[in-house]
C-alpha cells in the first residue's frame, strides 16, 4: 500500500488557498517620468525629494545654484545629512570629465534637462525584439549595452 499521490493533497485543489492563480498578486512597478520636470523647491523636503529623484534619473539635470550660476549635467552620487549644508551632490558636467561636488544649501532650483537613456527600455521590449529578429531568420541578439546614441 502506498501513501497518497502529491497531486491528492488539499494544496492542490481547486479552490485552495494556495491557488496560484490567487497568489499573483504582487504589484508592478510603476516608472515614473520626471524628463523635462521642474520642481517648485518652496520646502527642505520638496528640494531633498527632487535631489533624491535626480540621482535616479538617468540623464541630465540642470542645477541653478544660489548665485544664479547655472551648472548641467549628470549626478552620479549624493550624501544626505541632518541638514542641507551637510547634505550634498556630487556631479560630471555635461561638456567635461570634472567631477564638481555641491551642497543641497547652494541649489536654487532643479530642472530636468536631459533625456532620460533608459526612457523605453525594458526588458518586455528587449525580448519582443529577440523574438522579432529570430524569427525573421536573423542571428540571436547580443547580450552587449545597445549605443546610448
Amino acid at each position: 500500500m502506498s501513501g497518497p499521490r502529491h497531486a491528492d493533497r488539499p494544496s492542490h485543489t481547486e479552490g485552495s488557498p494556495l491557488d496560484p492563480d490567487m497568489l499573483e498578486v504582487a504589484p508592478g512597478t510603476l516608472h515614473e517620468t520626471v524628463q523635462g520636470w521642474v520642481p517648485q523647491l518652496a520646502t527642505e523636503e520638496e528640494l531633498r525629494i527632487a535631489l533624491e529623484k535626480a540621482f535616479d534619473y538617468r540623464g541630465d539635470v540642470t542645477l541653478t545654484l544660489k548665485d544664479n550660476s547655472k551648472i548641467e549635467g549628470y549626478i552620479f552620487d549624493r550624501v544626505t545629512g541632518s541638514s542641507l549644508s551637510t547634505s550634498f551632490v556630487r556631479l560630471i558636467p555635461k561638456d567635461t570629465n570634472e567631477k564638481r561636488k555641491i551642497s543641497y544649501a547652494n541649489i536654487a532650483a532643479v530642472v530636468f534637462t536631459g533625456r532620460d537613456t533608459a526612457a523605453g527600455k525594458s526588458w518586455e521590449a528587449w525580448v519582443r525584439k529577440y523574438w522579432e529578429k529570430k524569427s525573421s531568420g536573423g542571428g540571436v541578439l547580443s547580450l552587449e549595452p545597445e549605443s546610448l546614441e
